[in-house]
């Protein structure tokens, strides 16, 4: 389990599951939220969205209420990504929303509602920047190939205004709780800069992205293995996107199937994580239609076993079978079935410990069990004969076809710690 801090951070071992929000000039073309890289796209031209940025169907309470109906408890938005547009009213750059037809400060209405709710809001900022002119592009990962005409690249010089924008964002909206780093391809190590961020927003916490380690890993969508791990050894925070493609809005995204997503969440939770889902608002400034499908579902789900995960600690280690994920509470301990089921039964060995009672929390009926010796146990007895006491726990006839679609959880009652003997 991860050690809490001891301070104002400790909300985050809390609230575990949260709202990622990539916002910018990205959503009006709809294809990615890199184009301007990923497509060569000149700096002359992709800036000129700008005129086109008007997001007049942008409230910030609407997508607090789909976060909530989702289960989440804590928003996380790109304030400034790679192309260098800033969402919010910065005196340190022209380029940024208060220079568009829509004129408001986004972050502010943001910061504002999510105040007002008590809706902790984490701030993204990318270290990397393709419209600034003092940015040492070098062609690095996610860098332009080279300075553009009119570029002076100095890194001090561009120190400088990072560090008054990190100022700005955490002197004029109120209390912040995290500040999410992105590609620091350069390298540079500078604790000074998370320092700053610490002193004037105590409660915020920092991922391992900026300029130093940070306060909690950032493992991303599917690119790094976890599948084998079964505690995390530090304080992490796993994100995702509910489309394959692109983490800005797409119009046309191969959207991620509902049982894939809960996996997930639930693979990064069971294990002691927290996780961030993230969903590209369209231009106008609302959610789309098939995110916020999914996210219904997905809430539908979580606020049913949600309970697993909230005061639990991390427990597969104490099971041999690998195909479920444990979690415990005390004497309660909560079986996740993140892969796919072969069968309609989960063996729980080494447990020898009948419960009190077994509910699936996905529907609220009883589980059926019941303590065996199974032909198969033999094999790895070699074939010795098994005395009762070492009959194992197994959970019985589980619909497990009936809920392909998404994660079952079972919770197991005890009078006793279960893996006494």
């Amino acid at each position: 389990m991860p050690t809490p801090f001891g301070d104002d951070r400790d909300w985050f071992l809390h609230k575990r599951f949260g709202l990622f929000i990539h916002w910018g000039l990205y959503a009006i073309p709809a294809w990615h939220e890199q184009q301007q890289w990923r497509a060569s796209v000149p700096r002359a031209t992709y800036e000129k969205l700008r005129a086109q940025f008007n997001p007049v169907r942008f409230d910030p309470d609407a997508w607090l209420d789909m976060a909530e109906r989702a289960g989440m408890e804590y928003l996380c938005i790109t304030t400034k990504h790679h192309d260098g547009f800033c969402l919010w009213d910065t005196a340190t750059t022209d380029y940024n929303v208060m220079r568009t037809p829509y004129g408001r400060d986004i972050l502010a209405l943001l910061a504002e509602a999510c105040q007002r709710r008590g809706f902790p809001l984490c701030l993204y900022y990318s270290v990397v920047d393709w419209h600034h002119p003092a940015y040492p592009n070098q062609r690095r990962s996610h860098e332009l190939p080279a300075p553009e005409p009119g570029d002076a690249p100095d890194w001090g010089r561009y120190r400088d205004f990072l560090v008054a924008q990190v100022r700005e964002l955490c002197t004029r909206y109120g209390e912040i709780h995290g500040f999410w780093w992105d590609m620091n391809v350069t390298g540079i190590v500078d604790p000074s800069i998370n320092d700053l961020i610490r002193s004037l927003q105590p409660a915020a916490v920092i991922n391992n992205r900026g300029f130093d380690a940070g306060d909690f890993g950032t493992p991303e969508r599917d690119y790094d293995d976890l599948r084998e791990m079964l505690a995390f050894e530090r304080l992490t925070e796993a994100c995702q996107s509910v489309g394959r493609e692109s983490w800005g809005y797409r119009v046309d995204e191969d959207y991620y199937t509902d049982r894939h997503l809960m996996a997930s969440v639930d693979g990064a939770l069971a294990k002691g994580g927290n996780y961030l889902l993230n969903v590209g608002p369209m231009a106008d400034g609302t959610l789309p239609r098939e995110a916020v499908g999914i996210l219904e579902r997905l809430g539908d789900w979580f606020q049913a076993i949600k309970e697993s995960f909230y005061g639990c600690e991390p427990a597969s280690a104490r099971l041999n079978n690998r195909e479920v994920l444990l979690t415990r509470r005390g004497y309660t301990l909560y079986v996740h079935l993140h892969r796919l089921p072969t069968m309609r039964r989960v063996l729980l060995d080494p447990i020898i410990v009948a419960p009190t009672r077994a509910t699936l929390l996905n529907t609220g009926e009883p589980v059926a069990w019941s303590l065996d010796d199974l032909p198969t146990l033999h094999m790895s007895a070699g074939g010795l004969l098994i005395p009762e006491e070492h009959h194992y726990l197994r959970l019985k006839d589980l619909p497990v076809n009936e809920l392909a679609g998404v994660v079952p959880v079972v919770r197991l009652e005890f009078e006793r710690d279960p893996f006494s003997q």
